[in-house]
C-alpha cells in the first residue's frame, strides 16, 4: 500500500499466471506544480516515463508513466471549472 497526499490506496499486481493487465490508467489531479512534480517522481521510480510532465492546452502540467508494476498513470495539475 502507499499514499497520495492523505489518501491511502492500495494495490495489487496479480498472480504469476495471469498477464499483466494493460485495460486502463489510473489518473490523479493534484492543485499545484509542485504536487504534481512529487508525484509523478514517485510514480515514475522504477518504472516508464511515457509523456514527460509538461504544459499543456488544457492543464499547467500534464504527464504519463507506467510505474513499476506496469500500471498506467496520469497526472495533471486540477484547472479551475468554468
Amino acid at each position: 500500500s502507499f499514499h497520495v497526499g492523505a489518501t491511502p490506496l492500495m494495490a495489487s499486481d496479480g498472480c504469476d499466471t495471469t498477464p499483466s493487465f494493460a485495460g486502463f490508467s489510473l489518473s490523479i489531479a493534484v492543485p499545484n506544480e509542485k504536487e504534481a512534480d512529487r508525484a509523478f517522481n514517485a510514480l515514475a521510480e522504477g518504472g516508464k516515463v511515457t509523456m514527460p510532465l509538461g504544459k499543456t492546452f488544457w492543464s499547467p502540467r500534464f504527464g504519463m508513466l507506467k510505474d513499476r508494476f506496469g500500471m498506467g498513470w496520469m497526472v495533471s495539475v486540477e484547472t479551475p471549472q468554468s
